[in-house]
């Protein structure tokens, strides 16, 4: 059976709990090798289409 606890936790206890669940760190970002611009590491550049040397998307000049 499930063990239940013998005395209510309080409102601030549980918020301290749970609050650190919501942190989230922003993205690193990184210049593209292709046209300099910042985009999130391991993702193809929104600005020229390339990842890793290679075109994935194409873009228009």
């Amino acid at each position: 059976m499930a063990i239940v606890p013998k005395r209510k936790h309080s409102k601030a206890r549980r918020d301290t709990r749970r609050s650190n669940v919501w942190k989230i760190e922003a993205p690193a970002f990184s210049k593209c090798g292709k046209c300099g611009a910042l985009k999130v590491c391991h993702r193809v550049c929104k600005s020229c289409g390339y990842y890793k040397d290679r075109e994935v998307i194409k873009k228009e000049a």
